[in-house]
């Protein structure tokens, strides 16, 4: 599968089991859907939290064995059989929806987050439920797997929330907690010109940091994931990991450039994924 924009998780790759493969495509595409009527385009916010609505609509029909209306029918026809199929929950992926609607209003009110608690709620509700949605479709439920997976989605958000600093800032997208811009004296003001102050990039450093230990959280996942999906996991963490050490290399400046991984890096990855 093709996908265009940045993932913090593979889609339906060779590693998966064919039989999952189809579950997780479905997932996805509702994922990235209703991503993109939050992201995309140009439509005012209203018409966004509009469509959104509708969206969920639809969810709940489908959970209800109904229709779905016929504006997202490719969408929701595939998704419903998985879900009867594989008896996938219905509240992680109500809660994808609650978190795209938050980013639209977040960038509509120019709201930020005022706690470190506040922004792990956002991840609770925008990463965390792939990881369990994925868990589930490997029959793996017991509460410790659960929470590993909830470490490593949350500090992969998180990391891309680190990574897209010079991005998501003039976007109107403010993920950095009041409470921790204001231990280290950073305004809002001298974020919005990307103005990187040494006590700015001390406050990414801690946002890192803080990432990188729970991302560690979650590394004994991959044994407890079996096959190559295991693995797969495995190089995901390892990616996440990877994207720390890169803001890190750079200083910590990420208002100014955004760090990436390329094909080059794919070697290290897969010899420290093989050697976890």
């Amino acid at each position: 599968m093709s996908v265009d924009h940045y993932e913090n998780f593979p889609v339906a790759s060779w590693l998966c089991p064919r039989r999952l493969r189809p579950p997780i495509t479905a997932i996805y595409w509702f994922a990235r859907t209703a991503d993109d009527i939050a992201d995309e385009g140009d439509a005012p916010a209203q018409s966004r939290l509009d469509d959104l609505a509708a969206f969920r609509d639809d969810l709940h029909a489908i959970a209800h064995g109904q229709m779905p209306s016929p504006r997202w029918r490719p969408i929701f026809a595939p998704l419903a059989r998985e879900m009867e199929a594989h008896q996938l929950p219905v509240s992680p992926l109500a809660d994808l929806l609650s978190a795209f609607e938050q980013d639209v209003r977040h960038t509509r009110d120019g709201a930020t987050y005022a706690t470190q608690d506040e922004l792990l709620d956002y991840c609770r509700r925008s990463a965390n439920p792939v990881g369990r949605l994925l868990l589930h479709l490997y029959h793996i439920d017991n509460a410790t797997a659960l929470a590993e997976s909830d470490h490593i989605c949350t500090a992969l958000q998180l990391a891309n929330f680190w990574q897209d600093l010079s991005v998501d800032i003039p976007r109107g997208r403010h993920y950095l907690p009041d409470d921790a811009c204001a231990a280290h004296a950073v305004t809002r003001a001298s974020l919005s010109v990307l103005h990187s102050a040494p006590n700015t990039l001390k406050l990414i450093a801690e946002q890192v940091h803080f990432a990188r230990a729970e991302l560690k959280k979650g590394l004994h996942l991959p044994k407890r994931v079996p096959g190559r999906a295991g693995f797969e996991l495995r190089l995901v963490a390892q990616g996440g990991l990877a994207i720390l050490d890169r803001i890190a290399a750079a200083g910590h400046d990420t208002l100014r450039a955004r760090p990436t991984l390329g094909k080059t890096d794919l070697p290290r990855l897969l010899w420290r994924a093989l050697t976890m």
